[in-house]
């Protein structure tokens, strides 16, 4: 049955809000969100964060879930001034739950305006794609695990991906939750040394997640996430 034309615009307004609010904030907030309007307004923050410690973390997380449930530029800024203010912990965990909200909120627009019917879709054609729909299902947690913990995967294609194929919503908090910790913790843990690097007036390191001592275990966690999709697939070989 056909969604009502009223219906299927209204569905996919979320997404189009979404799409506007990137546009715009990559044209208008790309500089108030850098690193270097973290550099001039850091007394200001450090003297707010001091004086108003609990406002200052909600502040912080709703601005972050902004950024990341509108695609708008400075994630990573954000990241580095979750470690800034408030260390590396709790400064990881208001990173990973603010992350994890924003995720959630632009999947859900994902999958309310297109995910659902696409779905279907795929659940209900025949041969390569609906072969393609079941692999997915048969190996959704291994395969979010993954998409989150491969630095290579945009944030924001790992949010819009699992809703376009019909993830459930508690996999998709779950994986997600979990699957950025370990970035969470590495990004914070440079945004706690901020303050050195501004007395010295040089810009944080953020490839540091490739290198070796840290982008080997990375991996390794990668390889662990693909390990039930492998078995399966010897298992499968083997059954023919």
């Amino acid at each position: 049955m056909s969604v009502p034309q009223p219906r299927r615009i209204l569905r996919l307004l979320p997404m189009f809000a979404i799409g506007a609010a990137a546009v715009l904030g990559g044209v208008l907030l790309r500089d108030q969100l850098g690193f270097e309007a973290l550099r001039q307004h850091r007394e200001v923050l450090l003297a707010f964060r001091d004086a108003h410690y609990w406002p200052s973390v909600g502040l912080f997380m709703l601005a972050y879930i902004a950024i990341v449930a509108f695609s708008l530029p400075g994630a990573t800024v954000a990241t580095l001034t979750g470690g800034f203010l408030f260390a590396t912990f709790p400064g990881a965990l208001f990173n990973v739950v603010a992350a994890t909200i924003g995720a959630t909120g632009i999947f859900m627009a994902a999958k309310w305006g297109l995910g659902q019917r696409l779905a279907a879709r795929m659940e209900a054609s025949d041969g390569a794609i609906h072969r393609i729909k079941q692999g997915i299902d048969a190996n959704q947690w291994s395969m979010l695990f993954l998409i989150r913990l491969m630095p290579a995967v945009p944030f924001f294609v790992a949010n819009i991906v699992p809703a376009l194929v019909g993830v459930p919503l508690y996999r998709f908090v779950v994986t997600t939750f979990l699957g950025i910790i370990p970035g969470g913790i590495i990004y914070t843990s440079v945004g706690a040394g901020l303050g050195q690097v501004f007395e010295q007036g040089g810009t944080p390191d953020l490839g540091l997640i490739f290198e070796p001592q840290i982008f080997w275990p990375l991996l390794g966690l990668c390889a662990f996430a693909a390990l039930p999709m492998v078995l399966k697939a010897i298992r499968g070989g083997k059954g023919e």
